[in-house]
């Protein structure tokens, strides 16, 4: 199935996006990316997402010639242009990326490139994760924040893979969660982090973390249910002796998670503030996540 995509001011197929091997962007990972999700065919959060890229285009310095409203408007139209796969694929899954282009130095590049990448979600690759995932805290650590700020939505993520290696190696199929320098939870390799004790929701602190906009969509529901939250900074103890936790991330929305460490969170179970979370993100999206994700997931792999 062949999807649009706008790169450098065309409309082309997105099998033809072609990104030179010299770009600094494939080179040193010099560039920034953004990624969404429609539900029914409507972007999700958009304004949240087109913010947040031009933060990090900010603070790498880095101008892709276009303003938000125009990256929101081509955003719109990426979609529009892909509507007719929906009954196919369940939604969309939209990935902006802007790298500085071909130079030596980064000052020297010659100029940015842009894109907007629509595909399918993957829902194949992850529908199984509602019942529950396994994580491993893993010795690989994020990168320290006066090295590197995590706001900036980076492809610097060598850490990442390491970790995902390392949680594997020790417990097939687990996914990582990270530590700062100072032992403290910090995030997964593309998801954000909670826990739940004693009926109160628990996340880090953004001082270590990229701040999720899915991150955000749960505090917001958490304020809406009135249900206890804390941002705060987090040890492996408290995950090891919580009664529940979840990820955080875009295509997934959240997710739970069941083991972490070889051992059972709580009793194993996905508990009642994830699936009261999960019931209150449906709601809130005029679809069933976890029944879009089955359909769709065992139809692609039927």
């Amino acid at each position: 199935m062949s999807f649009t995509a706008y790169w450098n001011g065309e409309w082309i197929p997105s099998e033809e996006i072609r990104i030179d091997p010299l770009d600094r962007g494939f080179m040193v990972a010099d560039a920034t990316f953004e990624a969404t999700r429609t539900f029914n065919g409507r972007i999700y959060h958009l304004g949240d997402h087109i913010r947040r890229l031009y933060r990090s285009l900010d603070y790498i310095r880095l101008d892709p010639g276009l303003t938000e409203e125009e990256m929101a408007a081509l955003t719109e139209e990426a979609v529009e242009r892909n509507l007719d796969k929906l009954d196919a694929v369940g939604d969309l899954h939209i990935h902006h990326f802007v790298t500085r282009g071909k130079g030596r130095r980064a000052w020297s590049a010659d100029g940015a490139q842009v894109g907007i990448r629509v595909s399918g979600l993957d829902f194949a690759g992850y529908y199984t994760a509602y019942e529950g995932l396994k994580a491993i805290i893993t010795r690989t650590q994020s990168y320290h924040a006066e090295a590197l700020d995590p706001k900036i939505k980076h492809y610097s993520r060598m850490n990442f893979n390491l970790a995902e290696l390392e949680a594997n190696e020790f417990d097939p199929g687990a996914l990582p969660i990270l530590r700062d320098r100072d032992g403290y939870i910090t995030e997964g390799s593309s998801y954000n982090v909670f826990i739940v004790t004693d009926g109160a929701v628990h996340t880090s602190t953004t001082r270590t973390v990229l701040e999720g906009v899915s991150r955000k969509v749960v505090l917001n529901l958490t304020s809406q249910l009135d249900i206890e939250t804390r941002i705060e900074d987090i040890q492996p103890y408290d995950v090891l002796n919580a009664d529940e936790c979840f990820f955080t991330s875009t295509s997934w929305c959240m997710v739970p998670v069941t083991t972490v460490d070889k051992q059972p969170v709580g009793d194993g179970k996905i508990g009642p503030v994830t699936k009261q979370l999960l019931a209150a993100w449906s709601e809130n999206v005029a679809l069933d996540i976890v029944d879009q994700a089955v359909r769709y997931g065992t139809r692609a792999t039927a």
